[in-house]
């Protein structure tokens, strides 16, 4: 049995929690409706529509409703186009059937100061469209979460409020690492049970293993997407450690894939369960990470 056979095999009733697929405001992939369809035809259970510029609940139910069998869920992001720090769009969108709710990912500050270092080959695919917004004068300043002081902002804590009482899953979005540490506390400070850390390894989160061991002793779930290692942003040999490096059930995989010039959506988790068998991981670990936890996010579970 190839790999391949091999991944998707084990792969068989799994969740990809991270996706950027059309309609959007940027060329994708692929669109929510195809996808669901190939996932459907390869066992595949279901994916997560993530924005960084609208609130995607509603359009999950539609999708939901013409591909039975697949079950697609939405969320909101925290960036300008939402009102930023904003409950009541985390309110609105956790009416509407939200599951997750990210921190500024595209508007952070975090992520503006990086990008203010990278030559323009190097910048990600949605910073033109940003850069052409805040050129029209539409785009307020980037999002910092901390005060002058290091506190948390009380509109961030707001926002946690409403997601802890409609049981959303928390993830940190593109933040800094003195915003991760902030969130995660906030968050089951106030009462959140499923707290994602969003690519810790990501080159504008770059969290060390101690953090990330942390974080994972306090209880918070780290994100391992294959896009970052594919592109060559997070090497693989990096990933790989970082996981042996954690406890094993607080790792998932998912692909944020979506980028017209990299693979098919759909085959995202199957390259990821090739790479992590190709790199040693027995099928009990990869399954864990694939199937496992991304159903007890996607389902709500134990923390």
């Amino acid at each position: 049995m190839s790999f391949r056979e091999r991944a998707l095999a084990l792969l068989q009733g799994g969740w990809d929690l991270h996706v950027h697929v059309e309609p959007d405001l940027l060329p994708r992939k692929t669109d929510d409706l195809t996808l669901a369809r190939r996932f459907r035809e390869m066992g595949l259970k279901g994916f997560l529509l993530k924005s960084h510029y609208a609130p995607t609940a509603e359009r999950a139910q539609v999708v939901r409703k013409a591909v039975p069998g697949v079950e697609v869920l939405g969320a909101v992001v925290l960036n300008h186009g939402v009102g930023g720090l904003n409950p009541l769009a985390v309110e609105v969108a956790a009416r509407a059937g939200a599951r997750f709710v990210w921190f500024p990912t595209v508007d952070a500050a975090n992520e503006a100061r990086h990008l203010e270092k990278l030559p323009p080959e190097k910048r990600p695919q949605w910073a033109g469209l940003m850069e052409a917004l805040r050129k029209e004068g539409t785009v307020p300043e980037p999002i910092a979460l901390l005060d002058a002081s290091g506190r948390l902002r009380p509109e961030a804590r707001a926002v946690l409020k409403v997601a802890a009482r409609h049981g959303m899953v928390v993830a940190t979005g593109h933040l800094s690492r003195e915003e991760v540490f902030r969130v995660v506390e906030a968050a089951l400070e106030e009462g959140v049970s499923q707290v994602v850390v969003t690519h810790p390894d990501y080159p504008t989160q770059a969290l060390s293993l101690e953090d990330q061991r942390l974080l994972a002793r306090w209880g918070a779930y780290l994100e391992r997407c294959f896009a970052p290692s594919h592109t060559g942003k997070v090497p693989w040999e990096a990933l790989f450690r970082a996981i042996r490096a954690t406890p094993l059930e607080r790792n998932f995989v998912s692909t944020d894939l979506g980028q017209p010039q990299n693979p098919p959506v759909e085959e995202g988790l199957v390259l990821m369960a090739e790479r992590l068998l190709e790199a040693g991981f027995d099928e009990a670990e990869v399954r864990h990470m694939a199937v496992t936890v991304p159903e007890k996010l996607a389902l709500g579970g134990e923390r």
